[in-house]
This record gives C-alpha cells, sequence and structure tokens, in this order.
C-alpha cells in the first residue's frame, strides 16, 4: 500500500501529523547534483545510423552495430590524441574502426595498428577486411620477411603489426612514420618502460603530419598513479575517456557479470609440506635481512618482485663482487623457496613438484639451485609430496575437485544448451592437471597455450593450432578450454556462460582482462577458487585492492584531461 503524504497546509493534511520543516522555513534547498556533461549528437554528419546500423562511405553496411558511446567516443578520438579505456568486450575494435574510417576519408594517409602478439595482429587485420568497403592491408609480424614489408608498406592504406617489427623496420630505415595518419595502440597499457611502444610513439611525436592522430586502447592502464602517468606521457595523450559498465550511456547496452569466490582449505598432509617451505624461507630472509637486506618489508609480506628487485640493490650496493656472492646465493635460494610454495599453495602438489623435478634437471645447476634443493626443509617437502599422491586418492590440489563440480553444475543446469566455459589458470603445468582431470570426467577439453615448447610432456602451440582450438570452442565442439595468460589479451574468444580463475592474481590489469570474456550477449559468471590461508587470500585482496585505485586515478585524470588544451606537435620536414 502506498502511503500518501498531503501538502502542507492543505485540507487533507491530518491533525497529528508531524509536520514537514518546510512549513517552518527551516531547510534550505538542496543542492542541485552537477549537470550532466552534454553528451555531442550522436550523429556529426560522419557517421549515419540506419535500422540500428552504421553507415559511412567506407564501411560496408549492416556489418557495425551502432551504439551511442563507441560514437561519442569516436568522435571524441577524431579531435584528440586519446587514451580510450572501456572494459573488455564494450567494442573498443569498433571504436579504432570508426576512426580509421573516418580519418582515411578526409584526407591522404595511412592506419597503422600495433598489437602485441600475432594472433592479435591477424584478428585485427580479418576484422577491417570485413568491415570496410576497400581498404588495402598489409600484415607485418615476425612470420614476413623485411624484403616484403619493405615494399608493401608504400602500397597499403592500413598496416597491421606487433611493434618489435616496426622498431626494427625503422632502425633498418626500411620507411618512417611521416605518412601516418591514426596510429592505433592495441593493449596501450604496455608503453611502459623499455617495451617496443615507446619508441614508436616517441618516433611519431617527431615524424607526424599535421594532421596525425594517436588512439591507445585498454581495458585497464594499472592501478598506479606513475604507471597510467607513464602510459599517458610515452604516448602524447592529451585526452583520458574511460567508460565502466556501470556507467549511464554504457549500462543499459551491457549485461551483468556475476562474481563469486568459491574456498578451500588444503588437507593436513599439504600444510604439513607447506610450514616445511615456510620455515625454509624465513631462514633464508633471516640470513639476508642479517646481510643488510630485506629490511623495508615483513618476511611475511615478500613478493616475487620483492624478491627480483633485491638482486638489483645487491648490485647496485657499492663495493667488491666478491662481498656480492653470498647476497645473490641466498636471493636465488628464497626465490626458489617462493617458486615452490606458490605452486604449493595455489597450484597443487603435482605442480609443485614438477618445478622441483624441473629445477633438477637443468643442464648446469648453478650453486644456488643445488642447494635449494638440498636444503633439509625442501628434501623433506618433496619426500612427503611423493608420498601423498602415491598413498592416497585425493586429488592434488582440492580446487580440482572443485572445479570439476562448478563445471558439472553448469553444464547440468544448461537445460541441453551448449555451454561455454573458459578455466584460467597460471602455469602450463596446472593446465595439462586440469586438462586431464575435467577430460577424465568425461568431457572434451580444449587446451589453449603459448608457442614455447618446454619439453615433450609440454608442447606449445603455433599460431595455427590456437587458431584451430579457438574455431572448435566457437562452435561449440566442447565446451571447456583451460588457458594460462596468452588468452588474456584481446583475443576473439566467444562470449562464454563462466569464466572461472584457477588462482587469484594481484594484478588489475590481468584480472580484467580475464573477467571481460564472460557478459558480452548475455549475463556472466565469473567463479574465483581461493585456497584458504594461503598466497591466493593475498592475491585476491591486492587485486581488488589496486582495480579500485586504477578506476580512481583514471577517473581523476579522464576529468583532468577533459580541460587539458592539445599539444602542438613538432613541425614535419
Amino acid at each position: 500500500m502506498t502511503e500518501r503524504v498531503a501538502e502542507p497546509g492543505s485540507a487533507s493534511a491530518t491533525p497529528g501529523r508531524q509536520r514537514p520543516l518546510e512549513d517552518f522555513g527551516l531547510v534550505t534547498e538542496e543542492p542541485h547534483p552537477p549537470a550532466p556533461e552534454p553528451r555531442p549528437p550522436a550523429l556529426p554528419g560522419i557517421w549515419e545510423v540506419e535500422d540500428g546500423m552504421i553507415v559511412h562511405p567506407y564501411l560496408k553496411d549492416g556489418e557495425i552495430r551502432a551504439l551511442p558511446f563507441q560514437l561519442e567516443l569516436a568522435r571524441i578520438a577524431l579531435d584528440h590524441d586519446t587514451l580510450i579505456v572501456l572494459p573488455t568486450g564494450l567494442g573498443k575494435t569498433v571504436i579504432a574502426g570508426l576512426v580509421a574510417a573516418e580519418a582515411l576519408r578526409r584526407g591522404p594517409g595511412k592506419l597503422l595498428f600495433l598489437a602485441p602478439t600475432r594472433p592479435l595482429v591477424q584478428q585485427h587485420a580479418d576484422t577491417f577486411g570485413r568491415w570496410f568497403r576497400r581498404l588495402s592491408r598489409a600484415r607485418f609480424t615476425g612470420t614476413v620477411r623485411h624484403p616484403v614489408r619493405e615494399g608493401a608498406w608504400d602500397d597499403a592504406e592500413a598496416v597491421f603489426a606487433t611493434p618489435e617489427i616496426v622498431v626494427n623496420d625503422l632502425a633498418a630505415g626500411r620507411y618512417d612514420l611521416k605518412s601516418v595518419r591514426l596510429l592505433i595502440f592495441d593493449e596501450s597499457h604496455r608503453a611502459v618502460g623499455k617495451y617496443a611502444y615507446v619508441p614508436i610513439a616517441e618516433r611519431y611525436w617527431t615524424e607526424r603530419p599535421r594532421e596525425g592522430h594517436v588512439l591507445g586502447l585498454t581495458a585497464s592502464p594499472g592501478g598506479k598513479d606513475e604507471r597510467v602517468e607513464e602510459v599517458v606521457r610515452h604516448l602524447r595523450i592529451d585526452r583520458i575517456e574511460a567508460r565502466t559498465r556501470e556507467d549511464p550511456g554504457v549500462k543499459e547496452y551491457v549485461q551483468p557479470v556475476d562474481i563469486s569466490f568459491r574456498s578451500v582449505r588444503l588437507p593436513r598432509p599439504v600444510q604439513a609440506i607447506q610450514t616445511l617451505l615456510l620455515r625454509a624461507g624465513w631462514d633464508e630472509a633471516r640470513k639476508l635481512q642479517r646481510m643488510g637486506y630485506l629490511r623495508k618489508k615483513p618476511i611475511g609480506y615478500l613478493s616475487v618482485k620483492d624478491l627480483i628487485a633485491l638482486r638489483a640493490e645487491i648490485f647496485a650496493r657499492p663495493g667488491p663482487m666478491i662481498r656480492k656472492f653470498g647476497p645473490l646465493f641466498h636471493q636465488l635460494i628464497l626465490l626458489h623457496i617462493h617458486h615452490a610454495q606458490d605452486r604449493l599453495e595455489t597450484q597443487g602438489v603435482e605442480p609443485f613438484l614438477q618445478y622441483l623435478d624441473r629445477v633438477a634437471s637443468k643442464p648446469k645447476l648453478a650453486r644456488g639451485d643445488a642447494a635449494f634443493l638440498k636444503l633439509e626443509p625442501i628434501a623433506s617437502a618433496r619426500s612427503a609430496a611423493r608420498r601423498f599422491l602415491t598413498r592416497t586418492r585425493e586429488a592434488s590440489h582440492p580446487k580440482l575437485d572443485l572445479l570439476a563440480t562448478i563445471v558439472r553444475e553448469t553444464i547440468e543446469g544448461s537445460s541441453g544448451r551448449p555451454v561455454r566455459i573458459l578455466v584460467f589458470a597460471q602455469y602450463r603445468d596446472t593446465v595439462q592437471g586440469i586438462h586431464d582431470r575435467l577430460e577424465r570426467e568425461g568431457w572434451t577439453v580444449g587446451r589453449f597455450v603459448g608457442q614455447a615448447t618446454r619439453d615433450a610432456e609440454d608442447p606449445g602451440m603455433n599460431q595455427k593450432e590456437q587458431a584451430r582450438v579457438l574455431e572448435g570452442f566457437r562452435a561449440g565442439l566442447f565446451p571447456v578450454l583451460v588457458a594460462t595468460s596468452v588468452a588474456e589479451e584481446g583475443l576473439d574468444i566467444p562470449d562464454v556462460d563462466l569464466v572461472v580463475f584457477f588462482e587469484a592474481i594481484p594484478s588489475e590489469i590481468r584480472t580484467i582482462q580475464r573477467r571481460g570474456r564472460t557478459g558480452r550477449n548475455a549475463v556472466g559468471r565469473v567463479v574465483v577458487l581461493l585456497t584458504q590461508g594461503t598466497r591466493d587470500v593475498g592475491y585476491q585482496k591486492a587485486e581488488a585492492r589496486r582495480e579500485r585505485a586504477m578506476k580512481q586515478i583514471v577517473g581523476q585524470m579522464s576529468r583532468r584531461s577533459r580541460g587539458r588544451t592539445k599539444p602542438a606537435a613538432p613541425p614535419t620536414d
């Protein structure tokens, strides 16, 4: 029942009802919320829309669906060097296609579209070939010889390339960037440090034509001010446009994603192995502390980045090299312990043993490698792990049982409808273990890993094999695909019903990339598997903290950039 409140002083106001403060003039008017920024018209005489699809002289009819927020971002990118931050699955490539079509229509020049991997380069080239009416394209990757690249550059309107190839070609003088009207950096969060995007952007700044533009695309630029600012600085960005799934103008076009966390506990025998590793790590860290290192953080909070940075710190300390051998020796041992503990806690007993076996099988063991394997806690942990696998029927990690249950519930709950489940795992050893376990349950399971082959039992997958597996997954030939991080960035993986993280990862960039595989055309689900009392929990908390920070940082920088004047490019010859 809805209560009707009478107007003050009206005949229907009932005696005894508390009078509102407005009757006494004691309430000041609440400030109005700030008016939303005026949104530009969706059709600025550049792109037309018919029956919900984009119409443009350079684009095929009926190929690109028109979404207002994509048109708005594309219009901004035509006038600014723009970094677009948009969750995976919301059409960053569509925006790039709209901007490219109009940029090429406006005058002579070419498009250079950079992407970090060969599969992504091929994917973007194929997508633009499908969208554009006529577009002479060239694909520059390591499989294309440089005489072919050199000749193709002049003839192509659009070049799709991995950045390392372009850096090498520019250094060799095979071509320059003076004719590039639009330079697109896909996965532009990589434009930090010494990555190849950085020298290309620097070169473009000095050679770009007057009408040249830069467009950066990413789902997640980073969770620290310094990293985001570094990307912006290297790409010479003057406008940042960030949108989330919850923003007005976006949320009505996206599907919700349900995120849940499922926890397990290590069995008691595995907890005993974990205790041995903790003891070994503590002993080595204390030795380094007595040498004057590792004093900025509690031992229990040390990360692999801390241990890698420690090596650089040791070399940077003044003094003769002979005094650095001891700290370097213990740093290597501690790094091994860290990796072994990570595999045991988050991946399982079998991946833990595989790591030890891989260290032991090196053709030439370093002193630190040999000392690590001979440590009494490590030797005891190795023996206990072997006994666990041979004398019990328990899974290598309880997550495997939970994962099988989740997959079964998802498939059985689909009412016969084909489902797609994508499982991410950090290590290839784990990918193989998950693949074998799920196939023993009776499902056909695809495996998707990188190209490097480590040994006969862990073969890599070349580009054709990767494409064949993805095509089978798209076609519904098997319901489950198990993948490493190679499937995180940008690959054209179809909208999936469920994404499972076999472990939490501390990177907000990689987490956002993984989540973006679901919730594109239907309600999505993400399940993160956590092991209580292990670094799994710490990784998940770190990621959540970094993702919150990233949204705040990008939002602030985006608002500031809207009032910034675009810097003038250096004059070209």
